[in-house]
This record gives structure tokens, C-alpha cells and sequence, in this order.
């Protein structure tokens, strides 16, 4: 039954994945790949979709895609799986990090998450990067196409914002409008 698989893969990749949802993005993309369900131009828009629209990443990427492959039940049962593990953390984490924030086990495990989450982040960068530079795939002919150099500009305007730590809306809402545009010429 979809919906319980649904449930469960999402319940392993949020039990499974610490970093929040931009570290979710490699496991989501492994499942959702190997079960069929979306493909990877799909699951680009997905991830674009779910940086602009408000609430956590994790829960609307799983959100979407529990949409697209069982409809609005779907929804429902990939986004509590997605969310029933970071509950259970949380509060056992509440319960028992005054007990435990100080013992060298505590703090080995969180010094050894962090840059692996980071290297997640990377791979998840990576993997998304490939797709929106090379949607068909690593080739030379990439090169030759407007819409590569257009999507590059977009890119290194949008991380010279971020860095000039202009508001992530304001970039969001920017980089729409230049997608609208450029689509709309069809540029994109």
C-alpha cells in the first residue's frame, strides 16, 4: 500500500538524517529515485518550490511529494513520517540534555555530526546543481545552450546577495521574477 511506504521511507529518512532538511535532500533524492516516484527535473522544482513557499524544507518536500505520488492522503502520511522522528528526538533531547550536554560522549557526537552534515549539504548542492546546469546530463553541448550561462548569472547574483546578506525573501522573490521573465521570453 503506497501510503504506508510513504509513511515508513519518510520515517527512516527523518530518523535517519540529522542537519535539517537541506541534509535530508540526498536521502530524499536516493528514495524517491529508487522507488520511481519522481523523477530528478521534478524533484529540482520540488526543492524550489519548498524554499519559497513558508514552512520547514523537510516537511515540504515531503509534503510535495507524498502529493504527487498518493494525492492528499499521501500528503499527510509522508509529512508525519517525515516529522514523527524529530518529535520523539526533541523530546527525549528536552528531557535529557541538562543530564547529558556536559559528558565527552555528547559532545564527540555532535563534533562528528556537524561536518558531516555539512558534506550533505555539499553532495545535496552538487546533485542539484548538476540537474539545473545539466539536465541532460554532463555534457560538452550544455555549454552551447543559452540557458546554462542564464542559469550560472542567476546563480552568482543570487550568491553575491546572499552574501551581501540581503534578505533571503527579498532574493527569493527576485529570483522568481527573473525566472518569470526569462520563461516568459522563453529563455528557460
Amino acid at each position: 500500500m503506497i501510503y504506508l511506504e510513504l509513511f515508513f521511507t519518510f520515517l527512516m529518512i527523518g530518523a535517519f538524517t540529522f542537519g535539517g532538511g537541506y541534509a535530508m535532500l540526498p536521502l530524499i533524492q536516493e528514495e524517491v529515485a529508487a522507488k520511481g516516484w519522481v523523477d530528478a527535473a521534478a524533484l529540482v522544482d520540488f526543492v524550489a518550490v519548498s524554499e519559497s513557499t513558508p514552512g520547514p524544507f523537510a516537511i515540504n518536500m515531503a509534503t510535495y511529494v507524498g502529493a504527487e505520488v498518493g494525492g492528499v492522503f499521501g500528503a499527510v502520511c509522508a509529512t508525519l513520517g517525515v516529522v514523527v522522528p524529530s518529535i520523539v528526538v526533541i523530546l527525549i533531547v528536552a528531557k535529557c540534555y541538562d543530564r547529558f550536554r556536559q559528558s565527552k560522549a555528547v559532545k564527540g557526537c555532535m563534533s562528528g555530526l556537524k561536518p558531516a552534515v555539512v558534506g550533505l549539504i555539499g553532495g545535496a548542492i552538487v546533485s542539484v546543481g548538476a540537474t539545473v546546469f545539466f539536465p541532460a546530463g554532463w555534457a560538452v553541448s550544455a555549454f552551447k545552450e543559452l540557458k546554462f550561462y542564464l542559469a550560472a548569472v542567476i546563480c552568482g547574483v543570487m550568491m553575491v546577495l546572499a552574501f551581501k546578506k540581503v534578505h533571503p525573501i527579498i532574493i527569493i522573490c527576485i529570483s522568481a521574477v527573473i525566472g518569470i521573465v526569462a520563461g516568459y521570453l522563453g529563455l528557460l
